[in-house]
């Protein structure tokens, strides 16, 4: 993740108590909207989940098992990156332990939302390019294997990340209290190296998945014209996987628009989750929330508080 500099050491406080509550009050004219639009964003999640651990042919199906998984982990991402962003605004201190743990689970699971995509870009490809085999491949148990197999890969940096940030600080280090972000926990120049190289590999790696199962995707779409509808289907949306994972990579401008703009305005955090941190993720109840056939009607009823009953009808591609 790329996660909330503390950017107080790096700006002179406002003179006076006036233009500091000022700011504040801008501060929680931005933030309520934002807040609204996460409440918002939970309650489609919450429609989701209702009718994911309903509905058992939903949850035998891998696709929606992927899905689901980055719901969570998108809400996990969220949370945290939301109680960062506020105790940076409000100068709120943490044991040096507990912080390390916020921004290694934040860390984590930023990395794991593209890799995510990649699994979920080449679950379309077998469903197109090996209709045959996609039962077989694609299974609920498989999906699971595949989420374990992400996390070890996420984990994997931040395990050597510790190791090497174990090795080099002083006794009692971990009982210090310091403004949480991961900027506290770069002291070495192999931990900002292994952060560089694992995003680096990351999103380089994903991106060509993305690639190259968009191609053969609509390869397929162009040759056969009774399968034309679905595989083109399938097309946009690893193509809205491609837009998501470029909003992912935009995440990486945080820091330099901070370092050159938090000058002129400190609303810059707040700016910056809303577009690198909020943005990518709300787009993924929509994706295959309000564009999946199993989830819009359930998603609208609930909405408009209107009774439903989810039934056993197998999902439709």
């Amino acid at each position: 993740m790329v996660n909330l500099t503390n950017f107080q050491n790096n700006v002179t406080r406002p003179a006076s108590n006036l233009n500091t509550l000022n700011l504040k009050l801008v501060w929680i004219t931005i933030l309520t909207p934002t807040l609204i639009c996460f409440l918002c964003f939970f309650y489609v999640i919450v429609i989701i989940l209702k009718v994911f651990f309903t509905a058992p042919h939903v949850q035998e199906n891998g696709r929606y098992v992927l899905f689901v998984h980055m719901l969570i982990n998108d809400s996990m991402y969220l949370t945290l990156a939301m109680v960062l962003l506020v105790s940076s605004l409000y100068d709120v201190f943490f044991p040096i332990s507990i912080c390390y743990l916020l921004v290694t689970a934040s860390s984590v699971s930023f990395k794991v939302t593209p890799l995510n995509l990649a699994v979920m870009s080449l679950e379309r490809y077998v469903a197109i390019c090996f209709p045959l085999r996609h039962a077989e491949f694609c299974t609920s148990r498989k999906s699971g294997i595949a989420i374990m197999i992400i996390w070890t890969v996420g984990l994997i940096p931040h395990i050597a990340d510790i190791i090497i940030l174990a090795s080099v600080v002083k006794s009692g280090y971990f009982s210090h209290y310091v403004l949480c972000s991961r900027a506290s926990f770069l002291n070495t120049p192999a931990q900002s190296f292994l952060r560089s190289f694992g995003h680096a590999m990351t999103f380089s790696m994903v991106g060509l998945v993305i690639v190259f199962t968009y191609v053969r995707i609509m390869v397929v779409a162009l040759k056969i014209d009774s399968r034309k509808g679905s595989a083109s289907k399938a097309g946009k949306t690893v193509m809205l996987h491609a837009v998501q994972l470029l909003l992912c990579v935009t995440a990486f401008a945080y820091p330099i628009i901070e370092m050159y703009l938090l000058q002129y305005t400190l609303l810059i955090p707040v700016i910056n989750f809303c577009l690198f941190m909020f943005l990518p993720r709300f787009l993924s109840p929509l994706i295959y929330g309000i564009r999946d056939n199993v989830f819009r009607e359930y998603i609208r009823r609930y909405f408009f508080c209107i009774p439903v009953r989810i039934n056993s009808t197998p999902p439709t591609d």
